[in-house]
């Protein structure tokens, strides 16, 4: 898309994208008033920092929004962040109810802001700048973002996804992983099992699904097709339960005033992926255990054995590298020493009797 050509338009004719991709991703309501696009964009978006820059400098006229004419309306659909600047910087009243703490500027400034550089598109021309910018670009978009775009451009204008990553300068696999994730969760809305405004936290972790999804077993779990099958319904319907149930464990709800099981990828979705994996353990986790608890069941006994016995190790060295002055004189940390050396005590006094035959070495008569 060529950008030099330029034209002014006034601030008051132009209008916020509610498709924008970043948008779209914080839930904004189809009604949503400008004030109330520009308060979202505002909190979420580090417009503050753009608003600083733009009354300290001037609008950067080398930087043009680009505007789409869309039902009767000038839609800007690159460059909604800086249009909220302009505005906030406008409008005094919008800048008080904002709490915006960005400095008043005169009536001149104002003045040279009243209009902004603009270049006249659509958004199948131009989706191939805006995929470049935003993708892998300089002005990355969250995965949410990225993969609505991906959709857009591809179930809206017929881009093929192999196309779409060479012009954005990404992997196919990559494309196919953002198409696919996004494909899953629209699939999961549409069979009621999941309602992504039900989330227990207000950002959507939307990595943690198309990630979660390249796991062997949760991939299994599911059922999902290859991620180069575009069926839109990727995962069959015989596994619609075990879907919802993978939602509430990535994302929560609000509604049964349930944080989610995944707080960051590593180590927990590879731990997710071991328990629906193992049998006990997910029948643990369904009755209500941690991911923590369901994932010990998961694991080879000598491995937690192992671990266990080492951590012990560990964490008596360290309580006696403190004693001298971590302890208090107090009964009650003497009686935690006293049950820590009886465990111990019948700890190695099983692993003795275990391991005493293992040691008894045949005599010379007993062979052959």
């Amino acid at each position: 898309m060529n950008t030099s050509h330029t034209t002014m338009m006034p601030v008051s004719d132009l209008s916020f994208d509610r498709r924008n991709p970043r948008l779209i991703e914080f839930d904004l309501p189809a009604n949503a008033t400008e004030p109330e696009v520009i308060q979202l964009l505002w909190e979420t978006m580090d417009v503050r920092e753009l608003a600083l820059s733009i009354a300290a400098s001037g609008y950067f006229q080398n930087e043009p929004l680009i505007v789409a004419r869309e039902s009767g309306r000038n839609v800007v659909i690159e460059g909604n962040r800086r249009l909220a600047a302009v505005r906030v910087l406008l409008d005094d009243d919008l800048a008080e109810t904002l709490a915006a703490n960005v400095p008043g500027i005169t009536g001149v400034a104002k003045a040279a802001l009243n209009e902004l550089p603009c270049v006249l598109g659509d958004r199948e021309s131009a989706w191939r700048y805006l995929g470049f910018k935003h993708v892998n670009g300089p002005a990355k978009w969250s995965s949410y973002a990225k993969s609505q775009y991906i959709a857009d451009v591809h179930r809206q204008f017929g881009v093929p996804l192999p196309d779409i990553a060479r012009q954005i300068g990404d992997t196919h696999r990559t494309v196919q992983r953002l198409f696919r994730g996004l494909m899953v969760i629209e699939q999961a809305e549409r069979v009621n099992v999941f309602t992504r405004t039900d989330r227990w936290r207000g950002h959507f972790s939307f990595s943690h699904l198309y990630t979660g999804l390249d796991y062997t077993g949760i991939n299994a779990f599911v059922g999902l097709r290859p991620a180069d099958d575009e069926n839109p319904e990727p995962v069959p319907s015989e596994k619609h339960s075990e879907l919802g149930e993978l939602c509430f464990w990535l994302y929560g709800s609000r509604k049964q005033n349930a944080p989610p099981l995944i707080r960051s990828q590593n180590p927990d979705l590879r731990r997710l992926e071991a328990v629906v994996s193992h049998t006990s353990a997910l029948a643990a986790l369904r009755g209500g255990a941690s991911l923590e608890s369901a994932y010990e069941l998961s694991r080879p006994s000598p491995n937690v054995f192992v671990e266990a016995l080492v951590a012990a190790r560990r964490n008596l060295q360290k309580a006696h590298s403190v004693l001298s002055v971590g302890y208090d004189d107090s009964e009650e940390l003497l009686r935690i020493a006293g049950t820590v050396a009886n465990l111990a005590d019948d700890l190695y006094a099983e692993m003795e009797r275990q391991r005493q035959p293992a040691r008894r070495q045949p005599r010379i008569s007993e062979v052959g």
